[in-house]
């Protein structure tokens, strides 16, 4: 049996609480979020809530069912922000923060857990997220008229990035401070000069490790990547890889042993890339706020590059062993400090703790415009990702 954390405790069994339909779906986004949907059970959940699996039956025909429905409830509070009439961005920005901090569960539970759900049940949030974004495309307009549209639902998708970014990390900060630094964000997003968004901008430099005359391992591992990005892990056999790389599925197992080491391999090979890069950058910009610049652009470019990477590394990752699954973890989260300490000398008034809330924004952003697709303009991603390390607005503890 697994626990549920940061809920309330469960109410006495044999009672009716009135608000158990809330319960029940506080308790499974705790679990779907910290352990994975495929992880938990509805016994689990029960248990979680103090009741019978009987009485979720009651509210949810099942998991998926529960799932589809808690990710649309997390959806709600940002639709209804941005719908509210008369109200100034500082007032919309700081509501909009409050609530990505009351659901700070949603980006993973979107992002990653509902491609466990049928297409149709996807096209239903992906439907509620389009609403979203069209809220927050309506606020930017509101206060930005001089935009585009095409400017404009460009911010509303990148302001929504930043707001659920706090999702793929567990730094923890004051509430006050934590939503005024999220509220100065969203502001620094809105705030920016207009952006030419026709084409992808100037190229970056190319991951030239993963490109050329690809060997069959290599169109492997590009197929592999691509179909996990595609239809998620555990919808893809060794024989569709196979054919996507123009090979009998069974020859596979020339290059890898599993389905499961074709995918540690994929993200081995991603993550090498990104470290290189990141020690090129830092052997050639020896100032900080230039290095943060060009490592967000090379990554910024590899994301939209080998999205297939970036999927599985935010979707798939727990389908590895737990000590693969935690090098790679570990991996990720020293690149990320390498960030952290080039913002923290770009900016000395920062502490470790808001640098890495402002970089991991940045990096959501470009996560999310390779992921989705909302933009595929290099410079137009990095001038916003640069603008939320280096432009956004922070207070002490004491101010807020």
């Amino acid at each position: 049996m697994v626990e549920a954390r940061g809920t309330s405790p469960p109410p006495p069994r044999n009672t009716r609480p009135g608000n158990r339909r809330t319960l029940i779906t506080a308790a499974a986004a705790d679990l779907f979020y910290r352990l994975g949907y495929d992880r938990v059970s509805m016994n689990d959940i029960a248990a979680a809530v103090g009741v019978g699996p009987s009485a979720l039956y009651r509210h949810f025909a099942g998991k998926q069912q529960l799932l589809t429905g808690l990710v649309l409830e997390e959806f709600q509070p940002f639709a209804e922000i941005c719908a509210r009439p008369g109200a100034d961005l500082d007032a919309t920005a700081g509501a909009l923060a409050g609530a990505a901090l009351d659901h700070r569960q949603l980006g993973v539970l979107w992002q990653r857990e509902s491609r466990h759900l049928p297409v149709q049940q996807r096209d239903v949030l992906r439907a509620e997220l389009r609403q979203v974004a069209a809220g927050l495309t309506g606020m930017v307009r509101a206060f930005r008229p001089d935009l585009t549209g095409q400017d404009a639902r460009f911010r509303g998708w990148c302001a929504f990035s930043v707001l659920t970014s706090p999702s793929y990390h567990r730094v923890e900060l004051s509430r006050a401070a934590f939503e005024q630094l999220l509220r100065s964000c969203v502001r620094v997003v809105c705030e920016q000069p207009p952006l030419q968004l026709a084409g992808r901008g100037r190229a970056a430099r190319r991951p030239t490790s993963l490109s050329g005359r690809a060997s069959r391992r290599r169109l492997l591992l590009s197929a592999g990547a691509r179909l996990f990005s595609d239809r998620g892990y555990t919808e893809v056999t060794t024989e569709d890889i196979g054919a996507a790389a123009g090979i009998a599925g069974p020859s596979l197992y020339h290059y890898f042993a599993s389905k499961q080491e074709l995918l540690g391999a994929v993200l081995t090979r991603g993550a090498a890339w990104l470290e290189v890069e990141l020690e090129r950058t830092l052997a050639s910009e020896p100032e900080a706020s230039a290095a943060l610049r060009e490592l967000l652009r090379s990554y910024t470019t590899f994301a939209f590059d080998q999205g297939g990477f970036i999927d599985a590394l935010v979707s798939e990752v727990n389908h590895l062993p737990d000590d693969e699954r935690h090098r790679i973890r570990q991996t990720q989260h020293a690149y990320v400090a390498e960030w952290v300490g080039l913002l923290c000398e770009a900016r000395p008034e920062l502490d470790q703790v808001r640098a890495r809330i402002l970089v991991q924004a940045a990096l959501t952003a470009a996560n999310d415009m390779a992921r989705t697709g909302g933009s595929r303009h290099v410079e137009a991603v990095c001038a916003i990702g640069t603008a939320v390390m280096l432009d956004t607005a922070v207070q002490t503890e004491s101010d807020c």
